[in-house]
């Protein structure tokens, strides 16, 4: 990924190809903090503490970093394979998009949440993967709900250095829908948007 790849967890490939689609978009950028792949991994909802733990067993671009990365090797619980070497890092902090994209069956959709990375409240060092912490906007439970109406999936392609406005003009010029949760989301009218959308998009 720190190549410019995309990957695609469990074979997502639309995450692959969004991931890939960033990096292009954010190539050569001065001051970038970076882009990857992220999955859901755990929730902190321990009341104004609230956030989501992304990590994933294996692959987290190292642009992302924040600090020193190292590598673990340590048992995978799964899929009866070698003990898998895995880089073990914690993020940046400061705000990014985390976006998925949907297959409707008849069309896209492009869900775009805006997130506030934070650093966590302890060191994990049992945790052998790399982590982000956020809170999405414009809080855990509107956004959760948000993004579970909307369709979207716990793999993200996550970046600090492109826009929501960005990737809904990438979305525009596709012909997509592109479905935004940020600090002005309310679950009221974010259904409103979705019924809209498939008036508009169908």
């Amino acid at each position: 990924m720190e190549k410019g790849y995309g990957f695609g967890a469990e074979g997502d490939w639309k995450v692959a190809a969004m991931v890939r689609l960033m990096k292009i978009m954010t190539a050569g950028m001065k001051d970038a903090k970076g882009t990857s792949m992220l999955e859901d991994y755990t929730y902190n909802l321990v009341k104004g503490k609230e956030g989501i733990l992304e990590a994933h067993m294996l692959e987290i671009c190292p642009t992302i970093a924040d600090g020193p990365i190292s590598i673990k090797c340590q048992p995978l619980s799964m899929g009866n394979r070698e003990d898998p070497a895995r880089l073990v890092f914690t993020s940046k902090e400061g705000t990014g998009i985390a976006t998925s994209l949907i297959d409707l069956g008849n069309r896209f959709r492009l869900l775009i949440n805006t997130v506030d990375c934070k650093k966590t409240e302890k060191p994990m060092p049992k945790l052998p993967t790399a982590t982000n912490f956020w809170t999405p906007q414009p809080d855990l439970y509107t956004g959760a709900e948000a993004w579970i109406l909307a369709g979207g999936a716990h793999h993200t392609a996550f970046t600090y250095d492109l826009t929501a406005e960005q990737m809904g003009d990438w979305a525009a010029a596709m012909g997509i829908e592109a479905v935004y949760i940020d600090k002005d989301t309310t679950i009221r009218n974010f259904k409103k948007d979705l019924m809209l959308g498939e008036i508009f998009f169908k």
